[in-house]
């Protein structure tokens, strides 16, 4: 007869602390009005240390700015569930081809050696276009930044997995996408939503080729996030279109990002989720 887990009332308690122990890595977690950042909290709330990646001259760049990496720091160390957890950050130019394996091979070891969770959540903003105005520079931007520096990272994550004992516990890799396969698509952004697109078609590839290093692969679509880059009366319409009559906040989609590195999450692999409140396109 199979094994199927253990269905006593002391199996279906929930640990507070259901990440104690493991360790992530968050990538694009310079702001702490941006999804990465929410991420981190969550982890750490859960027990996990975090190693919190940033590139502060692409943030600098944006109307948004940068910010101070010592508070982003600060913010997720205060909502450290475990006291023997260590939160650590660091810099990466992930247009370098070499980067993302070095930032992984950095973030292992800033961590105990062992590296559980990767969380890409970085992404180029901005130098974009629509069909009529995207040139090769602008595609070859997007596609350094949102993919092969994505699919380098989750490369070095295989690796070190490979490298632990057999079906060691706990790993994990997420990804995001967003709405361009969704009705009305991403026309003024192509680059963008090209790029992206190839991480969620790619998603349930790389999950079947994690699977014998027992890491799930899951892809998430947070939706229109507030996280500062729109205002006015384009602000008030996205809102509109939310049954909820807000946006999405940076929490909504670290929510269940979090829950994804969880035991519980253990059955669930190669599937892109979306986490959009209900969003009328």
């Amino acid at each position: 007869m199979p094994k199927y887990p253990p269905h006593a009332p002391e199996a279906l308690r929930r640990d507070p602390l259901p990440l104690r122990g493991r360790t992530a890595l968050v990538t694009g977690a310079s702001r702490r009005g941006g999804i990465g950042h929410a991420v981190a909290r969550r982890l750490a709330a859960h027990g996990a240390g975090v190693y919190l990646h940033h590139h502060v001259p692409h943030d600098a760049a944006m109307p948004w700015g940068a910010d101070r990496i010592e508070e982003v720091t600060a913010s997720v160390r205060d909502a450290l569930g475990d006291p023997d957890a260590r939160v650590v950050a660091g810099p990466g130019d992930l247009t370098d081809p070499a980067a993302p394996a070095a930032l992984h091979a950095r973030a292992a070891e800033a961590l105990g050696g062992r590296l559980d969770i990767l969380v890409a959540n970085h992404a180029l903003s901005g130098s974009d276009g629509d069909l009529d105005t995207i040139d090769a520079a602008m595609l070859d931007a997007h596609w350094t930044v949102d993919t092969r520096s994505v699919l380098l990272l989750v490369q070095a994550h295989a690796r070190h997995r490979a490298a632990l004992p057999p079906r060691t516990p706990g790993g994990r890799v997420v990804m995001m996408t967003s709405g361009q396969d969704i009705a009305g698509g991403m026309p003024g952004e192509i680059a963008y939503a090209l790029q992206k697109g190839a991480l969620a078609s790619v998603t349930r590839s790389l999950a079947t080729a994690l699977a014998e290093h027992a890491v799930t692969v899951n892809t998430v679509n947070p939706g229109p996030v507030d996280t500062g880059y729109l205002t006015g009366d384009a602000y008030e319409a996205v809102a509109a279109r939310f049954p909820a009559g807000r946006w999405g906040v940076p929490d909504d989609p670290a929510r269940l990002i979090a829950w994804l590195a969880t035991d519980e999450a253990d059955w669930i692999t190669g599937q892109v989720i979306d986490s959009e409140g209900g969003f009328r396109r």
